[in-house]
């Protein structure tokens, strides 16, 4: 770096790569660290070509452009070259030496560290020895000397100049010849530099001298102030200010008082007629203002029904989720069990195959059987072979039945857990009314059954029992509803008798959903209600739940289908603490 000052004063740092010296060619940007030579000092190609105090030796000259040697690389036959010619050289096909024509090889070549020491201590004169500088100094000296040398060319410090010179006109050229140097402005006394001066007086410069455009008496005004001015300029074009209530008179600003004494009772009139206006337009909001006042109770009260509606509609989302999960739990459970219905019927495919083969080779022994029923001898074994072959197709035909009747049984259990409920509420959906009635009022089906519904996955089994025709009291006048307490798998973990209240409701399918209901608490000494040693304990309920009359007449029926729906709620859960630790 090089030290110049600026036209202030100031000291302006100048980076040797920014320039090139006058006598020497542009100069590389790579350098050998180890030897200390800096970049911006060798040349791009070939050798030094500074100006020597001495005539340096041959040993020193390069065996390709004769240039002192830069960067030297010495052969295996023992001449030297630039690194950038012998690079050029080793870059052709079978590349030989020029001095002796031997051929070269890279991996055979070798920096000549002694021989750059002894050219980087050669004498040579200051590369702006052009420009008048008489210094002489080693050649590893010459980077050094040229960031301080004043004879040397660099460029404008400022960085928008385009122009070169010595170090030593820097200041000079900072002073009064860079057009690019800072200026003050003599009105306002900012800080810019020379080429926007002269743009800034006409354009922006606040304390510039401008005259007013309006040509009246001010002559001189400062660019800040002619705003200011515009508006009581005597000779600036203005508005009435009673434009907005309807005047449309325009003038020089001397003028307009004579225009407003002159026209007062004119504008008295424009502002009664426009405050008329805005009575009757007031009048008319405060109107406005009153009819909606009356809409707001009914829109209050609507919007109390739609927050209130919106809650019903969130408790029923909620319940669908949850429904949702329980439904996802079951069929978890149902897949498991439908893999084993798979396993089933795969060993019942496996076990029709073998039926067939062996009917295959029955039909074949009876084949043989006619033809050998000249002799007696062949005639026995064959029918002794027949007979094995029957048994054994008997002993697979009994055990085809049975699996079938495993299949079908496990189907039926399958249908009902699809269609069971397990917490703890059942809609029953009764399809065919009319028919199912008829066969009852005929003693064809007196009662129907629903499918089991659960307290929970390991609560109660339940169902419901209809008589469509009555049962008991309310034969042939009402129809009958009764809860029944089934036999279930986890029977010996619940608590029993069952004494969980019990609602039975018939619904209603019109908009009014009035829906009929009846409930009851189990009595802990009736047998229906105690824990079932059959498949289910007697129906207990009530015979006369509702008279057929008002069943058919309401909208109770729909589609020729009703819906009953019972709910037992699940029973609380009790835990038992564990017993004391036993002292010893």
């Amino acid at each position: 770096m090089s030290v110049g000052r600026s036209a202030e004063g100031r000291e302006v740092q100048i980076p040797l790569q920014q320039a090139a010296p006058s006598l020497a060619p542009p100069l590389s940007l790579a350098g050998w660290v180890g030897d200390h030579v800096i970049r911006g000092f060798l040349p791009l190609h070939g050798g030094f070509r500074d100006h020597f105090v001495e005539t340096p030796d041959a040993k020193y000259c390069c065996e390709s452009c004769r240039l002192v040697l830069c960067q030297p690389r010495q052969t295996e036959c023992g001449h030297r070259f630039c690194q950038t010619c012998i690079a050029d050289i080793l870059s052709r096909p079978n590349p030989v030496c020029p001095a002796d024509l031997e051929p070269l090889f890279k991996d055979k070549i070798f920096r000549d560290v002694c021989c750059h020491r002894e050219i980087m201590s050669l004498k040579v004169f200051c590369r702006s020895e052009a420009g008048g500088c008489q210094e002489i100094m080693s050649l590893q000296q010459v980077p050094d000397h040229l960031n301080v040398c004043l004879f040397f060319e660099v460029p404008c410090p400022l960085g928008k100049c385009k122009e070169r010179m010595m170090r030593k006109e820097i200041p000079e050229h900072l002073s009064w010849k860079c057009k690019f140097r800072e200026s003050t402005c003599e009105f306002c006394m900012s800080k810019m530099a020379l080429t926007e001066l002269q743009k800034h007086k006409e354009t922006v410069c606040p304390a510039f001298p401008v005259s007013c455009p309006n040509h009246c008496s001010y002559t001189s005004l400062l660019r800040s102030e002619l705003s200011g001015h515009q508006q009581d300029c005597p000779k600036a074009q203005v508005s009435c200010p009673f434009l907005r209530f309807g005047c449309s008179y325009k003038g020089l600003n001397q003028d307009m008082r004579e225009h407003e004494s002159t026209f007062a009772a004119e504008h008295l009139r424009l502002m009664a007629a426009r405050n008329t206006s805005l009575e009757t337009k007031v009048e008319d909001v405060k109107a406005e203002l009153l009819e909606r006042y009356k809409v707001l109770p009914g829109l209050s009260s609507r919007l109390s029904e739609l927050e209130s509606h919106n809650e019903e509609l969130r408790e029923k989302n909620r319940q669908v989720e949850q429904k949702v999960a329980a439904m996802q739990k079951l069929m978890s459970s149902h897949s498991e069990k439908l893999l084993e219905v798979e396993l089933e019927l795969r060993s019942l495919r496996l076990l029709r195959d073998e039926v067939e083969g062996l009917r295959g080779a029955l039909e074949g022994v009876r084949t043989r059987l006619s033809a050998l029923e000249g002799g007696r001898g062949g005639a026995s074994s064959a029918t002794h072979t027949l007979a094995s072959l029957e048994t054994q197709l008997n002993r697979h035909d009994d055990m085809l039945s049975v699996h079938e009747i495993r299949l079908a049984d496990m189907d039926l259990r399958f249908q009902v857990l699809e269609t069971a409920s397990f917490n703890g509420t059942l809609i029953w959906k009764i399809r065919d009314y009319k028919r199912r009635k008829q066969e009852a009022v005929a003693s064809k089906t007196l009662s129907l059954y629903s499918q089991p519904f659960y307290t929970g996955y390991f609560g109660y089994k339940m169902c419901a029992r209809v008589y469509l025709n009555g049962d008991g009291m309310g034969k042939g006048t009402h129809l009958s509803l009764f809860f029944v307490v089934m036999r279930g798998e986890y029977d010996a973990l619940l608590p029993w008798p069952f004494k969980q209240k019990v609602t039975l409701m018939l619904m209603d399918q019109g908009p009014s959903r009035k829906h009929l209901g009846d409930a009851f608490k189990p009595d802990p000494n009736s047998s229906s209600f105690r824990r079932p040693v059959a498949e289910m304990n007697i129906a207990s309920g009530c015979p006369l739940f509702v008279s057929q009359s008002v069943l058919e007449t309401g909208s109770y029926i729909k589609d020729d289908t009703i819906f009953i729906k019972v709910t037992p709620p699940p029973p609380p859960i009790t835990v038992t603490p564990p017993p004391p630790p036993s002292s010893l």
